[in-house]
């Protein structure tokens, strides 16, 4: 049992006592504004955390630094490292915090990217703080922080991919899904383009002699929307079209973007038989498919449901009962999971919000969910892992 080697409460006590720092780090992160496209601005944040993690955990064994990610690794009991996950990088543009000052009313702090997810990242190094204080021991752990998890990660993904790989764990700390429930499965995403090229003509005085563009998306859009399945978890959605060039012209182009998730692989597979099967109803046009899954499916395995066995143990101690749900957004997670490595996700900060005006977290979840996060790597020496 998690409670054999892990004084839970006396974690929780100590972070609780040391709240209003915990705090303070989370506004000041949250106070450097970083859309994920402003070069300037991301660069600036990562050389506040670069000086942050450091001042508060020392130097580590190694550091590594890739564009907009940077990687610390931190010695511990045993060989293989838990990777603790996030990003800093938010949606919101340069110049909210104007309009939207990062600030506290009671137990609600508020402010551009606190949820989703600059909370969850100072809870992962004042877990380790944590730890260190109360005499724990705790495997290797490598922090990974990237900037670019809001566009797709599309500069950060193989960095992922290479510090997660033969990783003990990785936990990610996303803000919780409602409730404070903890993210065991993630849909995987796919987006996919759709154009069709047809043959212009006049559409008063010959249109026998086009191939209306239009007229095979419109039904390649009914033929997709016929492959969702929200039993199975499936979902397509055709989000974005265009197409035409003049009302009296039968269209020569047009194009669909298509958002898809999915549940499991099977379903991935499925659908990428279905976009392969896409043939137009006029011989004269053509269709083209491109894109890609752009993050792969987390799907609920027994190594990530005993991880969060030990969350909910640790929780459990603190008079807390915490669930774990499957959610349809995707993280960084995705990845780590596809290298079936155990993960546990949405166990940064509790609140709600993410991406709107509204985002905000529970000032008083952040030791609490810090702590629970303490205690899953004191669980996890090598030879304890899931």
């Amino acid at each position: 049992m998690i409670t054999d080697h892990v004084d839970v409460p006396g974690l929780h006590r100590w972070l609780d006592d040391h709240r209003d720092q915990l705090l303070a780090d989370v506004l000041a992160l949250v106070r450097h504004e970083t859309p994920s496209t402003d070069r300037e601005l991301l660069a600036r944040a990562l050389d506040w955390l670069d000086r942050w993690v450091t001042g508060s955990l020392g130097e580590p064994r190694h550091r590594s630094r890739t564009g907009h990610a940077i990687v610390f690794d931190y010695p511990g009991v045993g060989s293989a490292p838990v990777v603790l996950l996030g990003h800093y990088d938010t949606v919101w543009p340069a110049g909210t915090l104007a309009g939207w000052p990062a600030e506290v009313s009671g137990d609600r702090a508020s402010g551009p990217g606190i949820f989703d997810m600059k909370a969850g990242l100072v809870q992962s190094v004042w877990a380790l703080r944590a730890l260190a204080a109360t005499g724990h021991d705790r495997p290797p752990v490598r922090l990974v922080l990237t900037g670019d998890e809001e566009i797709g990660s599309p500069a950060s993904r193989p960095v992922i991919e290479q510090e997660c790989a033969g990783a003990a764990a990785v936990l990610v700390f996303e803000g919780s899904a409602p409730g404070g429930a903890l993210k065991t499965g993630r849909k995987g995403v796919g987006l996919f383009d759709v154009a069709v090229t047809g043959r212009e003509a006049h559409a008063g005085l010959e249109p026998e002699k086009g191939a209306s563009a239009i007229d095979e998306l419109a039904r390649v859009t009914l033929e997709l929307g016929a492959l969702a399945d929200p039993a199975a978890g499936t979902t397509v959605n055709v989000g974005l079209v265009a197409g035409g060039s003049a009302v009296n012209v039968v269209a020569g182009h047009a194009r669909a973007r298509i958002d898809v998730r999915v549940a499991s692989q099977a379903e991935a597979a499925r659908l990428d038989e279905a976009f392969a099967r896409l043939v137009p109803h006029d011989p004269r046009a053509a269709i083209e498919v491109t894109g890609e899954w752009n993050r792969p499916v987390m799907e609920r395995t027994p190594a990530i449901s005993s991880i969060a066995a030990l969350a909910r143990a640790a929780a459990a101690t603190l008079g807390r009962d915490l669930p774990d749900v499957s959610v349809g957004g995707a993280s960084d997670g995705n990845f780590a999971a596809a290298l079936e490595v155990p993960v546990l996700d949405g166990i940064g900060a509790v609140g709600d919000g993410a991406h709107a005006r509204h985002e905000h977290i529970s000032v008083a979840a952040l030791s609490e969910r810090a702590a629970i996060a303490a205690a899953v790597l004191a669980a996890l020496p090598e030879g304890q892992t899931p």
